[in-house]
């Protein structure tokens, strides 16, 4: 998927196409995550879409949750949907930031490369 280190380093369009796919990927997986999150406080903590929607979003991006949660299965939900979403959070970024950090890595290796000739 990546060029090779012995390969030229990736013109910068290309690097930007790779970035927004790689974005793309991870925008997905987020939003697929707060509907999940939405539907889940909807169904199983009883709240309201738009609460549903707060309290999805607010611990899918780690600020935590808002306001109290109805009946055993609703916090059961929130649990358990809270460590699902610091896990997404965090591999989310790190997909987004992989093309990142291996044109830097690459680019330290080809200057690197240089150097010793």
């Amino acid at each position: 998927m990546y060029e090779l280190h012995t390969e030229k380093l990736l013109p910068r369009r290309q690097f930007l196409r790779r970035l927004a796919r790689h974005g793309g990927l991870a925008g997905v997986v987020l939003v697929l995550s707060l509907v999940v999150g939405i539907l889940g406080f909807h169904f199983f903590a009883n709240q309201q879409w738009l609460d549903a929607y707060l309290n999805a979003a607010m611990l899918l991006s780690g600020m935590g949750p808002v306001g109290d949660f109805q009946g055993s299965i609703g916090k059961i939900f929130a649990g358990i949907y809270a460590l699902y979403s610091g896990i997404v959070f965090l591999g989310a970024t790190a997909v987004f930031l992989a093309p990142v950090v291996h044109r830097a890595l690459h680019k330290l290796r080809l200057s690197e490369d240089r150097k010793r000739k």
